[in-house]
């Protein structure tokens, strides 16, 4: 009995340290639920562009070679390099031969207008007297026939004349088209034929001037399934353009024409945009970027990209927080990049908490505390957990 007060006494202690010890454990386990980053999604009206690699392509151009006639070159009539109007004259082939081609042509000509007045004097003189019997009715046909012949025979001097003349214009060699003309290819001396294979020179219009770019037909099925989604709007035919140094070019363009088949060396679909250069800025063969007002989707979904993962199989995955604070794993369907986020088309809607920071903490079912994430102006979340929300 004498150690009855030692017993109880330890049993006292014990009590005490065990009440010490349950303190504690109850609040680390409150401390161990663990702390993520959202946003709430929401809609807005996006733009949606896309940028494609081109070349520029002049809006017209003539190559200039002799037609129908040949000959000397006497004498060029441009600057290389300069602006050529149309119907100017280029180049001058020496004409002597076909001016002396006219000439006799012209004469034949006036040759044959005499014997026509010739011929019908008779044919009214033999008329008469075979109406008197002076001669026979068979001379008063012979006379007319050759009258008749006379005045055929003029059809056919003209048509000589006309032909000549237009060999003579020829020698002349003239822009068909306005524009910037190139380097010549001949020198005065050089002897050309009638449409011989190597041009004289290349006239190249550029003001307007074309860029020529290529989309994939995958690129363009998917922008057919985005305009077919409610809320999304055919963009605009506007083009802006990127040069090869990165600087933006000052004037917007037009899209103008989409090929109508696809490419079947590289499945892609030709797009031609049309762009004014008055100051000559723009050169044929030129790469650039343009990029292409696509359509406007009315109630895009854009969320960070750093809030979607992707699994195994490759799927898009995003980790929402419940109304219950409980973690629910999401498949989403994403569109497409825009800077430094995406656009998703199926899987989230306006409300939902997305997780853009922490996730690698939980899992599906997880209960979390969150925390209000910082976006960024280019769509990037500001790192750490930082403005708790009132609902934690």
């Amino acid at each position: 009995m004498k150690h009855l007060p030692l017993v109880v006494g330890a049993l006292i202690v014990g009590g005490l340290l065990s009440g010490c010890q349950q303190e504690p454990n109850s609040s680390s386990r409150a401390e161990m639920t663990p702390e993520v980053s959202v946003i709430t999604v929401s809609t807005a009206k996006v733009v949606l562009t896309r940028e494609l690699k081109g070349r520029t392509t002049a809006s017209m151009a003539a190559e200039i070679r002799p037609q129908q006639v040949g000959g000397i070159i006497k004498e060029r009539l441009f600057k290389e390099g300069s602006d050529v109007s149309k119907g100017q004259v280029l180049y001058q082939i020496d004409p002597a031969s076909y001016q002396a081609t006219y000439n006799e042509a012209k004469a034949d000509l006036r040759s044959a207008e005499s014997s026509v007045q010739s011929a019908q004097l008779k044919d009214q003189r033999y008329t008469e007297l075979a109406k008197i019997e002076g001669i026979s009715q068979q001379d008063a046909d012979d006379a007319h026939a050759t009258y008749m012949d006379a005045v055929a025979s003029i059809d056919k001097y003209k048509a000589a004349l006309e032909s000549a003349r237009i060999s003579l214009e020829y020698t002349g060699l003239k822009a068909p088209i306005a524009g910037r003309i190139g380097i010549s290819s001949v020198t005065p001396g050089a002897l050309v034929s009638a449409s011989q294979d190597t041009a004289l020179a290349t006239i190249r219009a550029l003001d307007p001037i074309y860029v020529d770019m290529a989309q994939s037909s995958t690129d363009l099925l998917a922008l057919r399934k985005t305009l077919a989604r409610n809320g999304v709007d055919s963009g605009s035919a506007e083009v802006s353009l990127i040069l090869e140094d990165g600087s933006r070019y000052d004037h917007k363009g037009q899209l103008r024409v989409r090929e109508v088949s696809v490419d079947e060396s590289t499945g892609s679909v030709t797009l031609r945009a049309e762009f004014p250069n008055p100051d000559g800025l723009l050169l044929p063969g030129m790469f650039v970027r343009a990029e292409i007002n696509e359509a406007v989707d009315n109630q895009a979904i854009l969320v960070p990209q750093q809030g979607i993962a992707h699994d195994n199989q490759g799927n898009a995955v995003a980790l929402v927080v419940t109304a219950g604070h409980q973690v629910e794993k999401r498949f989403v369907e994403t569109e497409r990049s825009i800077g430094n986020q995406w656009l998703i088309s199926s899987g989230l809607e306006a409300g939902d908490q997305l997780i853009v920071e922490g996730s690698s903490k939980v899992a599906a079912g997880s209960t979390v505390k969150t925390v209000a994430a910082m976006v960024n102006e280019d769509g990037s979340i500001k790192l750490g957990l930082t403005s708790r929300s009132s609902g934690q």
